[in-house]
């Protein structure tokens, strides 16, 4: 079942800027507390805000209106947003600082190639072959594991495993939900013959 209805897709695009807000002011909020003293977590933040962004600025697709789907997105966009400083410093911050600002640029290119073709629920915003999709064909996804980690490493708790761990499952349900609604487009499915990675290269 697709979102086909005019005011059923703004239901869903209102519903999901609003969740969206309301989650990002306490994720920002924790966050700028602790700069001063530890500013490589900025990257870490910008991160997660470049990807609302991106969503808050999308343009409209057929849109998988599926309980699973809708699930699936908002948990795994969610999740992360729960994630605050603190806990186990298991590695340096140049270290961790490494890592998330390699899985920045990563998300940084995957998006400026998607443009506004990204949202929330899977959708067909049309197929992309450039940059980083020449590689693998969900390298925004790639771009926060890499990103996390690095916040996980240096904020090492019980608290944010839980919530990574289950976060990264929903960001892979979604990849294969967004595959399935990709698929049915036949230039997205020449693609996937040529680019045969999802996300990480000879593994997924």
């Amino acid at each position: 079942m697709t979102v086909s209805s005019g005011l059923m897709r703004k239901a869903v695009d209102f519903g999901e800027r609003i969740f969206l807000i309301l989650l990002a002011i306490p994720f920002l909020w924790a966050f700028m507390k602790v700069l001063p003293t530890r500013p490589y977590l900025l990257l870490t933040a910008g991160s997660e805000m470049l990807g609302i962004a991106f969503i808050l600025t999308r343009k409209p697709g057929e849109v998988a209106a599926t309980p699973f789907a809708i699930m699936i997105a908002f948990a795994g966009t969610a999740l992360p947003l729960l994630a605050r400083p603190g806990g186990s410093q298991l590695v340096p911050g140049t270290v961790a600082s490494i890592l998330t600002f390699a899985g920045l640029v990563i998300s940084i290119a995957s998006k400026a190639y998607l443009n506004r073709s990204f949202g929330l629920i899977a959708a067909n915003r049309g197929v992309k072959r450039g940059g980083p999709y020449r590689v693998i064909r969900h390298p925004m996804y790639l771009g926060y594991f890499v990103t996390e980690l690095g916040f996980l490493l240096s904020n090492f708790s019980a608290r944010l495993i839980a919530i990574y761990a289950a976060a990264w499952c929903a960001q892979l349900l979604r990849v294969l939900e967004e595959e399935r609604v990709l698929q049915r487009d036949p230039a997205y499915a020449a693609y996937s013959i040529s680019v045969s990675s999802r996300v990480i290269p000879g593994l997924f």
